[in-house]
């Protein structure tokens, strides 16, 4: 029941004795700012963004079921298709290889290629040996990445399995599975429609990405720690990373909680918390080939914290950034960051100081 929690705490002990015996070097802590460029966009979120050169960044909000160009130099932001676009219904995945920005559409149940421009190429289907499962990413070899997670089953005991991230050719059958990622923490929930199972909130997953040469990245959540797959196949474990434990307060549940509609607030007080909040909320790679995981953060903090991590699984700087926002992309010596207002999403390009360049 506390295995991920008990974990964690060993882990930590652990690391504070290595720490007093060996020291190391502190990464150089880099804080952003000024806003470089900023725009208002009538978009409700944007959940990803790939970098398309210059000040233009491809974003994608499931919400308002589009995908668009977002150009900071003249300020204007442009759905993929237009208004009333055919070709995209239901986005959930965006990502860029090459020249073509990919858009995943589960209501179409395929993938849209478009140029960098913005304008359509293509399209292909999912795929049913992936049990219809869109594609993550793509390496310059033409190979597709997915992340299959296991079958839930009636009560969701199925979902204490591992998931799994694999690559294939597009029509292809053969599958090859690369990384088994950590299960989720979950528990058993007893309601009036019996038991069932849920995963703790806060509770955190693991997260993983590629580069174009298809070696694969994996953020280990319980080890905090970023281990590598090279395109030999071979692993390499990254070294630990600082984890500031933090405890889940009673206001960190009344702010998820606030999240849902009066009605719905009784159930979703019976979802399950962790005890305490994961090393890192999330995970992309920069545009350098190197990971950003974006850290935990207590309500009260002003700054959110990214550990910037190289090739070799070291940490190589830890960047700050002020405010609400959150950073969503990485591109050539500058970031691009979300920050939600009241009309729409506020999009700010922060440049990284050269000296804050990984070695």
């Amino acid at each position: 029941m506390f295995g991920p929690l008990r974990h964690r705490l060993v882990a930590a002990a652990v690391l504070a004795v290595i720490g007093c015996s060996k020291a190391t070097p502190p990464a150089p802590v880099i804080s952003l700012g000024p806003a470089a460029d900023t725009l208002d966009s009538s978009l409700s979120e944007v959940t990803e963004a790939a970098w398309l050169g210059g000040d233009r960044w491809a974003v994608l909000s499931p919400v308002d079921e589009a995908a668009a160009i977002a150009d900071l130099g003249t300020n204007r932001t442009r759905k993929l298709g237009g208004r009333g676009a055919e070709e995209i219904r239901n986005p959930s995945t965006l990502f860029r290889s090459g020249d073509s920005i990919y858009v995943g559409d589960w209501g179409l149940r395929r993938t849209t290629l478009w140029t960098l421009e913005g304008r359509a190429t293509g399209a292909f289907p999912v795929s049913e040996v992936l049990r219809g499962v869109l594609p993550r990413a793509r390496d310059t070899s033409g190979r597709f990445y997915y992340e299959i997670s296991p079958r839930p089953g009636p009560n969701g005991l199925g979902n204490r399995d591992s998931a799994v991230v694999v690559r294939t050719m597009p029509g292809n059958a053969a599958v090859d599975t690369l990384a088994r990622l950590a299960p989720a923490d979950m528990a058993e929930v007893v309601g009036d429609a019996g038991a069932r199972f849920e995963q703790r909130v806060f509770s955190g997953s693991d997260r993983w990405g590629i580069l174009p040469d298809g070696s694969v990245w994996v953020a280990r959540v319980y080890e905090n720690r970023v281990d590598w797959r090279g395109t030999d196949g071979k692993w390499q474990r990254g070294d630990p990373l600082p984890d500031r434990v933090l405890e889940v307060t009673r206001y960190d549940r009344e702010l998820f909680l606030r999240k849902f509609p009066k009605e719905l607030r009784n159930t979703a007080e019976q979802l399950p918390f962790a005890a305490v909040k994961p090393p890192f909320e999330w995970g992309f790679t920069g545009a350098g080939g190197e990971v950003w995981l974006e850290k935990s953060r207590a309500p009260i903090d002003s700054a959110r914290q990214y550990h910037v991590v190289d090739r070799g699984g070291h940490l190589r700087r830890e960047i700050h950034l002020p405010g609400p926002g959150r950073i969503v992309a990485v591109g050539d010596g500058a970031v691009l960051v979300n920050e939600p207002t009241r009309d729409g999403v506020h999009l700010m390009r922060f440049t990284i100081p050269p000296d804050a360049a990984a070695p």
